[in-house]
């Protein structure tokens, strides 16, 4: 479950990110997070998994008070929290394999368990015969679900991504939604924000939409159309 109470977010210099934001978040439940570029997506996103902290109110993860945390508590938190960032921040020096057991290095884990769970990962989202390969010779694609396999094996319970079909064209950003929509499936939560209007068409996943930092209420469908 993810909670946001009344939170503002200021940057240095003024800018207020986000303004007096509440919505919630089920578990297990999947929403897009929509808006204009510039809209403070990003920066939700980064509060849930603590890589900003906010001015003003509350951010509940798992019924933690996550705004609140000590440094010396995060490590535990982002266990169970995958985030795939916008501008990818892959290790190019180092192999697709590398990469992805990165976060497991972290956590400790031993090198028999890293094995399996990495190429558990990379088999997940079709990049098991490329373990060897450095990024730089991915696909954009195939770089993302590079990200995504990251992302996902240390087997997090919340699944954040930001603008994942951004840079892609059609027939990848399917192939990445449907792997989105198989973690859902197996009960995660996950909230991807876009402006990816092709993801957003016909979607009847919940939107929470962001305008100049706040939250809009939900449009009502169009005639004939059924509620999302």
């Amino acid at each position: 479950m993810i909670s946001f109470n009344q939170v503002s977010k200021r940057y240095p210099g003024g800018f207020e990110a986000l303004k007096n934001v509440s919505f919630e978040l089920a578990k297990g439940e999947m929403a897009f997070l929509t808006g204009h570029s510039g809209a403070g997506k990003s920066t939700l996103l980064k509060l849930i998994a603590v890589i900003e902290r906010p001015n003003s109110g509350s951010v509940l993860v798992n019924n933690q008070n996550v705004s609140v945390l000590k440094s010396a508590a995060l490590p535990y938190l982002r266990r169970n929290i995958g985030m795939i960032f916008q501008d990818h921040k892959l290790l190019f020096d180092r192999s697709v394999f590398d990469n992805v057991q990165l976060p497991l290095q972290i956590c400790g884990f031993d090198h028999k368990e890293t094995g399996k769970r990495v190429r558990a990962a990379l088999d997940k989202v079709g990049l098991l015969g490329r373990e060897k390969a450095n990024p730089i010779a991915l696909s954009g694609g195939e770089q993302q679900r590079l990200c995504i396999a990251r992302a996902i094996v240390n087997r997090p319970s919340i699944l954040l991504a930001d603008e994942p079909t951004g840079n892609l064209d059609a027939e990848y950003a399917q192939e990445i939604m449907k792997i989105f929509n198989s973690f859902h499936q197996v009960g995660a939560t996950l909230l991807i924000s876009t402006h990816d209007a092709g993801m957003l068409q016909n979607s009847h996943v919940r939107m929470i939409c962001l305008k100049h930092g706040e939250i809009q209420p939900a449009e009502s469908p169009r005639e004939g159309e059924t509620p999302s």
